[in-house]
């Protein structure tokens, strides 16, 4: 009964591998493609110099300015190979740091075990920081995480880059979104974003709230019109805010002056850079969760009469609001737990039905009768029954 699933515990774990091994294989090809693209500029200029000194078209002075001009770029390159070794060795200690968390994992047989509290102790750590950072509390998950030790298992240093992006978009400010769209251009077109498109559109409805439509028919043609298309229908629409001041009533166009665009904005950033990062859509704080508030679904969780004190699906200001979309649970075999004492009614305290048919168990009843002369009141509908009256329930 305590033997750990090893498998279905791993298969939530598949992002925490699988990001720093991606940014790994990211600065090599970049760093490959940079390596590549300076050495064969540097080979060419050496050989012109070559060429021009042997044909005495090329002085002293000037093959000393270009060789220093050359020990510069070298000296240009030999530093980002510097930083590019850094970030590379830094994915690989993560990635070592990582598989060597799950493998510890594997080890451990039994849920009751010593190990797996230490274990789940590290892996609840990284994944409120993991949450702690989608929520923007960067520096307390910077706290946590350096307090825990885990350093390496989380991706903080990620969530910073694109946390700059976000405090412009709050800014109302493009410039900077639209400055990452051009850096991860073609990632971006591999997820068939529209992020970009969004932001030049989000621009030119700022230039109409500024009544000021020169600009932005200028602005349309040079960076909407690319976009026809596959976006001619927003094109037309957006087009329109020319002939409808900010103040407008009419509701299509009212909407696309609304300020709360900017959150739009901000959300499908920050889903597309997950997608880039490969971060899960969904903290997986929540996935977690979730997966166990389905577990312990079940249609009495959300009967007001019916809620159980010790069951966490029964609240609805916390845990049952996040268990609200998902689905009730499947039980081979059901536990009926008492609504008075919330013990366990089997063959040792067997179920009672009262004439009014409310089940309840027969430890609790007995308790009750005891104390009130013989006499059981219904907590639900206060009605009276002589202990005499109750009944043993059979279940099939």
């Amino acid at each position: 009964m305590n033997k750990i699933n090893h498998d279905q515990l791993l298969a939530l774990e598949h992002p925490f591998i699988k990001i720093p091994v991606e940014k790994l294989k990211s600065s090599l090809r970049t760093s490959q493609k940079y390596i590549e693209k300076e050495i064969a500029n540097l080979t060419d200029k050496v050989a012109e110099i070559s060429k021009k000194s042997a044909q005495g078209t090329m002085d002293l002075n000037q093959v000393e300015a270009a060789l220093e001009a050359i020990g510069t770029r070298l000296s240009t390159l030999k530093r980002k190979l510097k930083d590019s070794r850094t970030d590379e060795n830094l994915y690989s200690q993560r990635t070592k740091v990582r598989l060597q968390h799950l493998q510890d994992f594997t080890s451990i047989s039994t849920l009751d075990s010593d190990e797996f509290s230490r274990w789940s102790r590290v892996r609840l750590n990284r994944i409120v920081v993991d949450y702690l950072l989608r929520e923007g509390f960067r520096e307390t998950a910077s706290l946590l995480a350096k307090s825990e030790h885990i350093e390496d298992l989380v991706d903080i240093e990620l969530f910073a880059q694109s946390a700059k992006v976000e405090q412009a978009l709050t800014q109302q400010s493009c410039a900077e979104c639209l400055q990452w769209c051009k850096e991860n251009n073609s990632n971006l077109k591999k997820i068939k974003s529209t992020l970009e498109f969004s932001l030049r559109e989000q621009e030119f409805i700022e230039l109409a709230r500024e009544r000021r439509p020169q600009e932005a028919i200028a602005y349309a043609k040079k960076h909407l019109t690319p976009w026809q298309e596959t976006h001619m229908k927003e094109i037309s629409h957006v087009m329109g805010l020319l002939a409808f001041p900010p103040e407008t009533k009419c509701y299509p166009y009212k909407r696309l002056y609304d300020k709360s665009r900017w959150n739009d904005l901000t959300a499908l950033f920050r889903s597309n850079n997950f997608a880039l990062q490969f971060f899960t859509p969904e903290p997986l704080l929540n996935v977690t969760l979730q997966a166990g508030l389905a577990a312990l679904k079940t249609p009495m969780c959300y009967q007001p009469q019916n809620r159980n004190i010790y069951c966490p699906v029964c609240d609805p200001e916390t845990l049952g609001a996040l268990a609200t979309d998902l689905p009730l649970s499947h039980h081979f075999n059901s536990s009926i737990v008492c609504w008075i004492s919330g013990q366990i009614m089997n063959e040792d305290n067997l179920p009672m039905a009262l004439p009014n048919g409310y089940v309840y168990s027969h430890s609790a009843l007995a308790e009750m009768a005891k104390l009130n002369n013989g006499k059981i009141t219904c907590p639900r509908t206060s009605a009276v029954f002589d202990s005499s009256q109750m009944k043993k329930v059979f279940i099939s």
